[in-house]
């Protein structure tokens, strides 16, 4: 292939993951380098309603988007964590919420002080410890201050919101940058060949696109990376072993928006509530081994809290990642290159993940393999460092009342798993590698949440007295609590910041 700069960018498939693509490669390269996004308003989108996590936050500050107007356009609101109900054991529930527990003493993580209160009855639940965790399950909310010596500079956030309508919102955006969109099916795809490189797809209406990188963002088909290229498919279901998903929105009940998204456990998987200005969706992701499709659908019906919106709808997937992301002059984003399922909200991250290090790669024309191969390897370490965390959310239980649940705790975990959960179990030690997507609090939050207590603490805790790590537990607690109860509830602020209502495009 010619050597020389990127001159022509063709992104197939819109949705979600091809607009974000678009907006992005239409704001960050070289003005002049032509983008063209393929779509077909014949064929669906997989998105009901997405819950993120707070990178995305960035994403869209690289935009250039104004928060406030992304709120309104896209019926979002704002999600401080994720509670999880009935997973450990039926009947309890905890928070995983954004940004950190307390504060390191001495350059000692915080937690090994709260385990070492919690054996000597002295320490408060784990949620008190953390801003955005009080301001979550008192309904309340409010933007960070960026004042360290605020006690609001603790709280993180990130957001809920209608992925149709975000979708399009990012269309406006990215068509406003110039991309072009050409409605159409693609029904081929010419390779080189001499080199096996993709040289042109041809819509279903006679037209011929070439390009000179593409961008496959044709959903769990993966058109381009697996049907023309055949990247390959690693499955992983022997771990998550959910393999369906029934949707359906919900009017709300109440003006009350909650600021999380819920995760309850079933008897075959588990349901998820994300809170919209306008609707609320909700889900069962299910095992088909386990139960059938008619029972998943009656088990997400009789669990609603609202009055159902559409007749609910079905999705089936593999959970596994594709075994190569970047192919010769292809790049995968999205469902194409792989499928973790919604528990850890981790999609549209994955995405946007995704993104930031092609950009970080950006090839020439020379598509030199040093960085296919580069993208390749971070894009694996990452995906199954978040396999990982999911894993650990159906293993680490107690359930039994199921079969799909006696699977789930019996079965042998990654022994990249299994050694970070015997590290934690003797000492609650934990360490990051490779840029981990998941920090520290967020591991701390699910393992104590699912049940595992270590049988100790790091020993470096034992050098502060007991009584000023009392009085410091009971401060931030204190102070965390007075701080939530100061800030607007949830609704209240979404309502402030969207003048005149939602602006939902007809």
């Amino acid at each position: 292939m010619t050597s020389g700069p990127i001159r022509s960018v063709v992104i197939v498939g819109g949705g979600t993951a091809g607009w974000m693509a678009g907006a992005a490669v239409a704001r960050m390269v070289p003005i002049g380098v032509r983008v063209t996004l393929i779509e077909s308003d014949e064929i669906g989108t997989v998105g009901v309603g997405e819950a993120t996590i707070p990178p995305i936050r960035s994403f869209n500050a690289m935009l250039g988007v104004d928060e406030d107007d992304f709120i309104a356009a896209t019926g979002g609101s704002f999600k401080l964590g994720i509670e999880f109900v009935d997973w450990w054991r039926s009947g309890h529930r905890y928070l995983h919420p954004f940004g950190a527990f307390g504060f390191d003493i001495e350059g000692v993580k915080f937690h090994h002080y709260w385990l070492k209160m919690r054996a000597a009855g002295r320490a408060g639940p784990l949620e008190a410890y953390n801003l955005s965790a009080v301001a979550a399950l008192n309904g309340r909310f409010a933007r960070p201050d960026p004042d360290p010596a605020s006690p609001l500079s603790q709280l993180n956030y990130a957001y809920h919101f209608d992925a149709s309508l975000y979708a399009g919102y990012l269309r406006r955006h990215a068509e406003a940058q110039g991309v072009v969109r050409v409605e159409g099916k693609v029904v081929d795809v010419a390779l080189r060949s001499e080199d096996g490189f993709i040289e042109a797809v041809t819509l279903d209406g006679g037209l011929r696109v070439e390009g000179d990188l593409f961008i496959d963002c044709s959903g769990f088909r993966g058109l381009l990376i697996e049907q023309a290229l055949g990247a390959g498919y690693e499955e992983w279901t022997q771990w998550l072993p959910c393999d369906r998903a029934v949707a359906v929105p919900t009017a709300n009940i109440d003006r009350r928006i909650a600021p999380f998204t819920r995760a309850t456990a079933r008897p075959a998987g588990w349901q998820w509530r994300i809170p919209l200005q306008h609707r609320t969706g909700n889900g069962y992701v299910y095992s088909s081994a386990h139960i059938d499709d008619e029972q998943a659908v009656a088990t997400l019906m009789a669990n609603l809290d609202g009055e159902p919106l559409a007749d609910p709808r079905p999705l089936r997937f593999v959970t596994g990642r594709r075994k190569k992301l970047w192919v010769r002059n292809c790049v995968a984003l999205g469902l194409a290159s792989g499928f973790m399922e919604p528990l850890e909200s981790t999609s549209i991250h994955l995405i946007q993940s995704g993104i930031s290090k092609l950009f970080a790669l950006f090839p020439d024309r020379g598509f030199n393999p040093v960085a296919a191969d580069e993208y390749n390897r971070l894009g694996q370490i990452q995906v199954e460092q978040i396999r990982d965390f999911l894993i650990l959310h159906y293993n680490a239980t107690e359930r039994d009342d199921s079969p799909f649940w006696r699977q789930c705790r019996t079965m042998a975990v990654p022994e990249s798993l299994a050694r970070k959960l015997a590290l934690f179990r003797d000492k609650g030690r934990l360490f990051r590698y490779e840029d981990e997507l998941f920090a520290e609090a967020s591991w701390v939050a699910v393992l104590l949440g699912q049940g595992v207590i270590p049988e100790g603490w790091d020993r470096l805790a034992d050098t502060v007295d007991a009584t000023a790590i009392d009085a410091r537990l009971r401060r931030i607690a204190e102070v965390f609590a007075a701080t939530a109860q100061h800030m607007p509830d949830h609704a209240d602020f979404i309502a402030r910041i969207r003048p005149g209502g939602m602006r939902i495009p007809a």
